[in-house]
């Protein structure tokens, strides 16, 4: 039997925090996870689901569902604003290293009601308590005192912070959160116009130093689905004048320039703006605290990386507490194993991977950009070049690098 007389408890009903309390759940540890707002959050940003993180979810017992309204998109492209489709990359080409060659999307608010419901559904162990706030943490050699703001005291076993970008238990572990905040203001606007109409697939990527843009097909409510296209925005300018009808019409009539066949308007159905950030913590636990998806780590949204990340996160530690909790493992050992495998691969691929698109993307000078695009061109162009290209960016490669890193450190 294990030694751990005190549930875990998580802080943040996020897919992370949701994904971890799923998993643990499924192995018959005792979980409490908090979440502050009084019921699951309606986030209109993240919404693309890479291959392993399908996955990984699927062991969740998860992806079948999100199959139901999802889309699948399984192929992608880079655009020049002016000239046009520049490259298109297939997923059909990684078929033979995973079963689900292509993204998957479906809006975040559409994923953590179907993870509530599995936990809901499936498991006796974990009690899910919204409307209520962690507001202190103190950790000791036996466990973690956990205070709410009704007052109450808690003892956990162990406790996680999937608490976001102002994550107090990444506070209370004190680690520097490095890093830096991008200047311009993202605006994701979305609009019922088919743009597949226009030759857009799914999923595609807008260059042009002054009006790139990130665009993909997600579903909403159902059947055609809307597109959100996502573009930066003066920080000097009000929030009040971006959001304007006549100026999201302005930019994406520019954004769409070379494709758009005399379309005046685009009917919009959502608008919303928010800042953008590429941080990592300094390290992802101390003693019996750990930290996981945005309170860990922050990126650009360009690769549609960070959601993905964060339930890789949540996998990763829910397999070391099954092995911590019922195996009485050594939780140190496990939790350095989860900060090995998941800090370095966010900082080498999700973060080095989504500020160089962004880059790329928003990139000044013309030669430098037709370099950069050409080079894309050609690695479409070539099925070996392209397979190796979307094994990085689907995630799959670094995915299995964290995989082989060996429990214990080498010399």
């Amino acid at each position: 039997m294990a030694a751990h007389h005190h549930p875990i408890i998580i802080a943040g009903a996020g897919p992370a925090g949701l994904s971890l309390a799923l998993s643990l759940g499924q192995s018959n540890i005792p979980c409490i996870l908090f979440e502050m707002e009084p019921e699951l959050t309606h986030d209109l940003r993240a919404g693309s689901y890479h291959p392993p993180t399908l996955e990984m979810l699927d062991e969740l017992g998860v992806t079948a569902e999100m199959h139901k309204t999802g889309i699948k998109v399984p192929r992608w492209q880079i655009r020049d604003r002016v000239d046009g489709l520049v490259a298109e990359f297939d997923l059909s080409l990684v078929a033979d290293e995973t079963p689900y060659p292509y993204r998957l999307h479906l809006e975040q608010h559409r994923l953590t009601p179907i993870l509530l419901d599995k936990i809901r559904e499936t498991t006796s162990s974990v009690d899910v308590r919204f409307g209520t706030e962690v507001t202190g943490l103190e950790p000791d050699q036996d466990g973690v005192t956990v205070r709410l703001d009704n007052g109450d005291e808690l003892r956990a076993s162990f406790f996680v912070g999937c608490d976001g970008a102002r994550s107090l238990a990444r506070k209370v572990i004190d680690v520097e959160f490095k890093g830096f905040t991008w200047p311009d203001r993202f605006l994701v606007a979305s609009t019922t116009f088919q743009l597949n109409e226009l030759g857009f697939s799914g999923a595609g990527y807008v260059a042009d130093p002054e009006h790139w843009a990130a665009i993909f097909h997600v579903p909403d409510t159902g059947p055609p689905g809307i597109w959100r296209v996502a573009y930066g925005t003066d920080p000097e300018e009000p929030e009040e004048d971006i959001l304007r009808d006549e100026r999201i019409q302005e930019r994406l009539n520019i954004i769409l320039e070379h494709s758009n066949p005399g379309v005046d308007s685009f009917e919009l159905k959502y608008r919303s703006t928010y800042r953008v950030h590429q941080r990592v913590a300094s390290k992802f636990f101390k003693g019996r605290i750990a930290i996981a998806g945005d309170a860990a780590h922050l990126n650009n949204p360009m690769g549609g990386l960070g959601l993905n990340g964060g339930v890789h996160d949540a996998i990763s530690l829910g397999e070391k507490f099954r092995q911590i909790w019922h195996d009485n493992a050594d939780f140190e050992l496990h939790f350095d194993h989860y900060d090995r495998q998941r800090r370095p691969i966010n900082i080498k691929a999700v973060q080095a991977m989504s500020i160089r698109n962004k880059k790329l993307l928003e990139e000044r000078d013309p030669d430098v950009r037709r370099e950069r695009l050409d080079e894309l061109k050609n690695i479409a162009s070539d099925p070996v070049k392209s397979k190796a290209h979307l094994m990085n960016t689907s995630m799959i490669n670094s995915v299995r690098e964290a995989a082989a890193v060996p429990l214990e450190e080498t010399e």
